[in-house]
């Protein structure tokens, strides 16, 4: 017995010594001392990029990959990571909200901001670098970015009220990278938008927002799922392969994030910080939102994958007993083998980025349709064990009423068959109604995306994320409630 508390007492040490993270960081003063740091940036950005390369010389020096800065940021706070690398005005953004960070007075780089069109749009690439001499030289660029970085604006510019005859644009961005484009009383604003929509005013076109990841709004631009990309976007060999940039409408330079352990900041009550998180500018609207979508999601991808999960298990059995349907059983193994052997997440990219790619489809139905594939497969083979486990009697008995396959497979067997593996169709439906948080990859509001939005806005990580795992655990114990309800009421027939 000893012996096995000591085993678990070592256990319990090793597991605190992982939460604690990293105790000793490095004292970063500048850019030289990144050598062997432990170092977190933006996936996909072009610190990512440099840095990546002092990561393959010195095998001391760690990069943290994070799909937002604000993660990044967190991560410094709880001494995770050594510093961050980030462009100037967001980093001091995070500076301004969180008194115990600081920037460093030296330049990790420079670089300067571009849009990006696809390689097949150059008469647009045209028509905004056209609209950006304009801005230039009548002084109101440099007055939006003025007024963004040393007024605090959110909104700078004015849309004007004039006809949009030119057609429409969709501009895909990232906001979580104030000052340039972030979320203020649930609208999208920052340098970027207001320039964009200064260019839409000149080319008398009308404009839309769409908030995806950082590293999926240069994908946006090149399947056609948007028209412009605008989202801080430096220009780089690499990226010039795939999408044309216009020319630069601001500089800027990388700088390095650390933590100032001189300074001493008084910690906030946890009223002070839900009010932070949800109250202020009606911020609990995201998680709504977002949970509006996820149970709108999940109900209809229910509906699909049980009606196409039946339909095949229908397809397998008949093949496995009686040797029919040769073609549609070697069709659903295909269908079968490919979505159980990838990911969810790349089979939603998939259907997003090249299935739909030239089709103007709701993001909300891409993802039922993702989902409802996905689920479909697995529940196929958990109803078509359900109705291997039926006596082929009972199709014969059926058969012999007069009833034909398809009236004895609806009426007979299947009744009993969901009844058979109820407990299993509900895992596996729980299972879909999680795998819709991955929703926020194309871009879609989920009750996820509603919490990373409010993270991004406040920097605080402990309450959204509690209140989205509670409202989480919520939906699923009522989905399990549903189906242990029905599984009673399906067993009523039973005898004792």
């Amino acid at each position: 017995m000893r012996k096995y508390i000591s085993v678990l007492y070592v256990l319990l040490v090793v597991l605190l010594l992982c939460a604690c993270g990293n105790s000793q960081q490095k004292n970063i003063k500048s850019p030289s001392d990144l050598s062997g740091a432990h170092i977190g940036v933006q996936l996909g950005t072009t610190s990512d990029v440099r840095l990546s390369k002092l990561e393959k010389n010195n095998q001391q020096t760690k990069v943290e990959r994070y799909t937002k800065c604000a993660d990044a940021i967190q991560a410094l706070l709880q001494g995770k990571i050594d510093c961050v690398v980030d462009d100037e005005q967001p980093a001091r953004a995070f500076v301004r909200k969180n008194e115990n960070l600081e920037v460093l007075p030296q330049s990790f780089s420079h670089d300067a901001y571009a849009f990006c069109v696809s390689k097949n749009r150059m008469v647009l690439k045209q028509r905004i670098d056209e609209a950006l001499v304009k801005l230039k030289n009548s002084g109101l660029l440099d007055t939006i970015i003025h007024r963004h970085i040393y007024d605090n604006i959110p909104v700078a510019y004015q849309k004007r009220d004039i006809g949009r005859p030119n057609g429409h644009l969709i501009v895909s961005t990232n906001a979580t990278f104030p000052p340039y484009e972030y979320y203020d009383d649930g609208v999208i604003v920052g340098i970027d938008i207001d320039v964009m929509q200064a260019i839409a005013d000149i080319l008398g076109m009308s404009i839309e927002f769409e908030d995806v990841n950082f590293d999926a709004v240069i994908t946006s631009v090149q399947t056609g799922k948007a028209d412009v990309g605008a989202a801080g976007l430096t220009v780089t060999p690499d990226r010039l392969k795939n999408v044309l940039f216009s020319s630069p409408y601001t500089s800027c330079r990388q700088v390095i994030v650390v933590k100032n352990n001189e300074t001493t900041v008084g910690s906030m009550s946890f009223m002070d910080k839900f009010n932070m998180d949800f109250l202020v500018e009606h911020r609990y609207l995201y998680l709504l939102h977002g949970l509006g979508n996820t149970i709108l999601i999940t109900v209809f991808a229910i509906i699909i994958s049980l009606i196409l999960g039946s339909l095949i298990a229908i397809v397998r059995t008949s093949h496995d007993r009686n040797g029919n349907m040769k073609f549609l059983n070697t069709l659903c193994r295909v269908y079968l083998t490919i979505v159980r052997g990838t990911p969810t997440m790349v089979q939603l990219l998939i259907i997003y980025y090249v299935i739909f790619a030239s089709a103007d489809v709701s993001k909300v139905v891409v993802a039922i349709v993702a989902f409802g594939l996905n689920s479909a497969a697995y529940l196929a083979e958990v109803i078509r064990s359900g109705i291997m486990s039926i006596d082929r009697g009972q199709m014969e008995a059926g058969r012999s009423l007069g009833m034909s396959y398809a009236q004895t497979m609806r009426f007979v067997i299947l009744p009993q068959a969901y009844k058979n593996v109820l407990p299993a169709i509900g895992n596996e439906l729980i299972t879909l109604l999680k795998e819709t948080s991955i929703s926020g990859y194309i871009g879609l509001v989920d009750l996820t995306k509603g919490s990373d939005i409010i993270r991004s806005i406040t920097y605080d990580a402990m309450l959204p994320l509690g209140v989205v795992a509670l409202i989480y655990l919520v939906l699923v114990m009522s989905l399990e409630a549903g189906v242990s309800r029905i599984e009673k009421k399906l067993r009523k027939n039973e005898r004792s």
